[in-house]
C-alpha cells in the first residue's frame, strides 16, 4: 500500500466483508481478531482483484514497509524533512537501520540510498514537467545541498541534464499540438528513445 487511495481501498474492502480493524497504515493493517483460514483466504482475493496482496513472510511485509516508507516521504510530503532519512526509517518502524540496511540490499539487490535517489530524480523529473518551480526550488525541496548535487545527481541516473530533460519534454508537448496522429505517435516514441530513464 503506497498512497492514500490504497488506504481507502483496503479499509472499503474490510468494511464490506465486514471484518473489523483497528488501523490501516502504509504496508500494514491491524485486525482486532485473528481470522479464520476461509475469511483469510476471501480477503486475499479481494484484496487480489485490486491489484494488492496479502503478505505473511515477515521480511517481505518488512521490505513492503520500507518502499512504503520511502515512496511516502519522497512522492507525497510538501516538504522534505531536514534530518537523515536512516533516522526517519528507524524511528517509523522501531528498528535499527543497519539490520533494515542489510534486508534491504540483500532482498532488492540495491542499497536503501539507491533506491532513495532513485525515486527523488523521478520526483525532480515530475516538478521538471510541471514546470511550476524553478531547478533551485526544486533541489531546495527535495533536499539538495545545491543545484549542481541535484543536477550531477539527476544526469548519473538519467543520461540528461534537467535542462535538456525540461526542453525535450516541452518540446514534446508544442510539437504534439501542430502534428498529424501518425507524426505525433513517431515523435513521442523518439522523444520517449532519447530520454528513456528508470522506469520502474
Amino acid at each position: 500500500m503506497v498512497s492514500l487511495r490504497c488506504k481507502l481501498l483496503v479499509k472499503s474492502i474490510l468494511e464490506r466483508m465486514q471484518i473489523a480493524y483497528t488501523s490501516v497504515e502504509l504496508g500494514e493493517v491491524r485486525l482486532s481478531q485473528h481470522l479464520s483460514a476461509d475469511l483469510a483466504a476471501q480477503l486475499s482475493a479481494e484484496l487480489h482483484k485490486s491489484g494488492l496482496e496479502l503478505m505473511h513472510d515477515k521480511k517481505a511485509v518488512l521490505i513492503e514497509k520500507i518502499i512504503n516508507v520511502v515512496v511516502e516521504w519522497v512522492h507525497y510530503s510538501d516538504d522534505l524533512p531536514r534530518r537523515n532519512f536512516s533516522d526517519i526509517l528507524s524511528q517509523k518502524l522501531q528498528l535499527d537501520y543497519h539490520k533494515l540496511s542489510e534486508l534491504f540490499s540483500s532482498t532488492k539487490g540495491m542499497t536503501i540510498e539507491h533506491f532513495i535517489i532513485l525515486h527523488k530524480i523521478e520526483r525532480v523529473k515530475e516538478l521538471i514537467i510541471y514546470d511550476e518551480l524553478s531547478l533551485t526550488e526544486i533541489s531546495y525541496r527535495m533536499h539538495y545541498s545545491s543545484v549542481a548535487h541535484l543536477s550531477r545527481q539527476f544526469k548519473q541516473i538519467t543520461g540528461l541534464t534537467p535542462t535538456l530533460f525540461k526542453n525535450l519534454s516541452q518540446r514534446k508537448r508544442k510539437n504534439l499540438e501542430f502534428l498529424s496522429k501518425a507524426e505525433a505517435e513517431w515523435l513521442e516514441w523518439k522523444i520517449e528513445t532519447q530520454v528513456k530513464c528508470l522506469d520502474f
